[in-house]
């Protein structure tokens, strides 16, 4: 199995649109939690959301966005900064041997509601002869692909709040296993809409308040509900030899992925947290690591009861007596969750944690709820070296999936 490294990352996010604003951010923090703007929230209880502000789209123009959904320019400018930050551009490479590999959990709903809007008032003519180019979820991996002219495997993997992490975790085996040298990976959403927002808040999944210090608060007693985020995450894998041979830039290695279906409901996780323990075993054991050697968990941690309670017992079950020792935080309390794309998201924060060897605090984590019994890091960022850390992220039909980052340093062929 060969291995694989993470040379390049792109970032669009609710606390910054570039992978240094958004550690700045996190430093700072700052939360991207604020009044919903997008639309008219006046019939809505739901009145808070993590949205993308302040976008650069340098070096695309409007006119290259003309017919791309807004999930599809995320992941177009994160990945044109990855693969600006990786140094390919000026790499000649066999692009046969480059994929890409985005996910989303829901891909063009805007779009979607916008043509459903139109065909109700103005008739089908009307309906735009875009539309179904511009909803796909495939088309953000394919538009990426025609931007980098990337000619190799090209997916898009729909797990719901999982997808990122599994688009990740799929191109780290792809990669592992020959059948590509490179793979740009991610995942990309925006689904803060008026139909998005009304089908979560029908749930009574989405936080109603009106305070962003207390919204998005995983682990507190007081946690009612997540706040939806949105935008994109991209890294860019390679394999060790092919990133050694061109020096590089290297983040950090993926070592392990897990990946598994609890079987159980649409919706709601085993109570017990037990298919998601399984995907962090899988993970821990492809890593061939111990377990006192993990560092830090960046934990799903929606802020939902039912999330929250099941992955503090999936992480005791899998690690036991350690479990206490391991701190663990989410970075939800910064962007939002970014359903498709937070594993993704997530996973940039986790390599910028390496490389900064500082574990994000748990933002606006007031009232740890008691059975949240683990090491959660709140109050303040904590210091400390970190050589292995773990991101986890679940979803909708019972997606489980996780992944394993070390710190690179420096080893020889």
């Amino acid at each position: 199995m060969r291995r694989v490294l993470i040379t390049g990352m792109g970032l669009v996010s609710p606390i910054g649109n570039t992978i240094e604003d958004a550690w700045q951010s996190i430093e700072q923090g700052r939360s991207g939690i604020r009044t919903i703007d997008h639309f008219d929230t006046e019939a809505y209880k739901v009145k808070l959301a993590a949205q993308v502000k302040d976008l650069d789209i340098h070096p695309f123009t409007p006119r290259d966005f003309r017919f791309n959904d807004r999930f599809v320019q995320f992941a177009r400018i994160a990945s044109h900064q990855a693969w600006q930050d990786s140094g390919l551009s000026s790499n000649r490479m066999d692009m046969d041997r480059v994929g890409v590999m985005i996910g989303s959990g829901i891909g063009g709903i805007e779009t979607i509601e916008k043509c459903e809007n139109a065909l109700k008032d103005r008739g089908p003519s009307r309906v735009s002869p875009y539309f179904i180019p511009m909803s796909l979820i495939n088309l953000a991996a394919g538009s990426v692909a025609i931007d980098l002219q990337a000619q190799g495997n090209c997916q898009s993997i729909v797990t719901a709040c999982a997808s990122g992490t599994n688009a990740i975790g799929e191109a780290f085996h792809r990669i592992s296993q020959g059948l590509e040298d490179c793979i740009v990976a991610g995942g990309s959403e925006a689904s803060i809409t008026p139909l998005s927002v009304a089908g979560f808040q029908s749930m009574r999944a989405l936080h109603t308040g009106t305070d962003p210090n207390r919204a998005s608060i995983p682990f507190d007693k007081e946690r009612s509900g997540f706040v939806m985020g949105e935008g994109a995450g991209i890294l860019i894998l390679e394999e060790y030899k092919h990133a050694i041979s061109r020096n590089a830039k290297i983040y950090g290695e993926i070592i392990g992925y897990g990946s598994t279906c609890d079987a159980h409901h649409i919706t709601a996780p085993l109570e017990d947290g037990a298919g998601a323990a399984k995907a962090m075993k899988q993970a821990v054991k492809e890593a061939k690591i111990s377990l006192e050697q993990m560092d830090y968990i960046n934990a799903h941690g929606t802020s939902t009861s039912l999330n929250d309670r099941m992955e503090i017992l999936a992480i005791r079950s899998v690690f036991g007596s350690v479990s206490t020792s391991i701190p663990i935080s989410s970075t939800k309390s910064y962007t939002g969750h970014c359903l498709g794309a937070s594993g993704a998201v997530e996973s940039v924060l986790c390599l910028l944690s390496m490389h900064h060897n500082t574990i994000p605090m748990t933002l606006n984590l007031q009232n740890k709820d008691e059975e949240c019994n683990l090491d959660v890091v709140m109050t303040e960022h904590r210091k400390k070296d970190l050589d292995v850390v773990m991101n986890n992220s679940f979803g909708f039909g019972g997606h489980n999936a996780s992944l394993i980052f070390k710190k690179w340093k420096g080893e020889d062929l």
